[in-house]
């Protein structure tokens, strides 16, 4: 089976190249800030009103004709997939205008565009670009995104095609319940993410980082001397590199759950509202939707069976009866304890084999699921709890 991936590679671009990608991007958010002028205008911006668009200033600006005309493209490509998106999906946003100071620069080329020679990217219009290759590229690239992070460093994104490897023979499921303290607690003991910390244990060394940017801090209005930008980049590597950290967990954790089971229920938790709890910190720490995402990822692309389960009275709901609670359980409350059957477990435990009861049973949530009740007499009798 052949799957579509991206291979990530640092580049090194001298004071030139860096240059010339910056003006490059420069133009391209122009161009993008046109289509969105011209979506506020009450002008939906097709793809062909868009390539007028870009032919049309092109032809009267020498400013837009130094530039690539392929990126100047797949600039507006994007801009016409994402509104596109926006009118299709409910909620998502229409495409905004793009700031100088505050967006970074990302670039588009197809194979038109750009070229690989002697271990350099070759972009168009002259621009190369050493890169640090890390591994070999399985096949030959049919784009490559060259982008800036938030460090100032520079990436290219190679979009390439390769062999997918096939997934071990496995057997049996998984449920994972989602939390802070431990990030994901799975229904055997084995398979658990613990809350590793790493934005934590760096806490001082970021304190120091932000002390120091505030002491070099100028006033409102005055523009940021250098030794402030290099505080602030130093603060920076230091959140970036517990978040790598972080990634880096949830990716070996999220392929070592995908390569011992063929049916992973998820909870579908959304950990938005924890932004605005006491417990905001450690949620964003744990990454709580970057681990769902990879674990989603990996387990649709080796083909198991994924399955996302509602959340709703999994906590409240016992796995071995399947006896829901009168009350709510607070967040303090750790143990479960059903009054039914008397069954004792962790509270997060007994909610992950919950989901992984509902996945097995083909539903999506705890209210779909038929149970047994003991009834007087010894009598049984199937129910389905309301």
């Amino acid at each position: 089976m052949v799957e579509t991936v991206r291979y990530t590679f640092r580049l090194r671009p001298g004071a030139n190249a860096e240059g010339a990608l910056v003006e490059e991007w420069h133009r391209c958010r122009f161009l993008w800030n046109e289509a969105v002028h011209q979506q506020k205008s009450g002008n939906k911006p097709t793809l062909a009103k868009l390539g007028k668009l870009l032919t049309g200033a092109r032809r009267r600006s020498s400013w837009l004709r130094d530039g690539s005309q392929v990126a100047q493209q797949q600039t507006l490509r994007t801009y016409a997939q994402s509104l596109n998106h926006s009118f299709t999906v409910k909620g998502r946003g229409r495409p905004t205008f793009k700031a100088r100071k505050v967006t970074r620069p990302s670039l588009e080329y197809t194979t038109r565009g750009f070229s690989i020679c002697d271990g350099r990217l070759l972009l168009a219009k002259g621009v190369t670009v050493p890169v640090v290759w890390s591994r070999e590229l399985p096949s030959v690239p049919s784009s490559v995104r060259v982008y800036q992070d938030s460090l100032g460093d520079w990436y290219a994104s190679f979009v390439v095609a390769r062999e997918g490897e096939p997934a071990p023979d496995a057997g049996g499921g998984v449920g994972i319940d989602w939390g802070v303290t431990t990030t994901a607690t799975a229904s055997d003991p084995a398979f658990d993410l613990p809350y590793l910390g790493h934005r934590k244990r760096s806490a001082a060394e970021l304190a120091t980082a932000q002390r120091k940017m505030a002491r070099r801090a100028q006033s409102r209005g005055r523009p940021q001397s250098k030794g402030y930008q290099r505080a602030k980049r130093e603060a920076a590597r230091v959140g970036k590199k517990a978040a790598r950290q972080t990634a880096h967990d949830s990716r070996v954790w999220a392929k070592r759950v995908v390569a011992a089971h063929d049916l992973i229920a998820v909870e579908d938790f959304k950990p938005v509202f924890l932004t605005k709890s006491t417990m905001a910190r450690t949620a964003a720490d744990a990454a709580i939707g970057a681990a769902k995402r990879e674990l989603i990822e990996r387990g649709l692309r080796a083909g198991r069976k994924v399955v996302m389960v509602r959340p709703a009275y999994t906590t409240m709901t016992c796995s071995s009866c399947f006896a829901r609670t009168k009350q709510r359980l607070e967040l303090a409350q750790r143990i479960f304890r059903c009054s039914g059957c008397g069954h004792t477990d962790s509270r997060d435990r007994n909610a992950a084999r919950v989901i992984l009861a509902v996945a097995e049973r083909g539903h999506t949530c705890v209210d779909d699921v038929r149970h047994s009740l003991p009834a007087p007499f010894g009598v049984v009798v199937d129910a389905v709890r309301a």
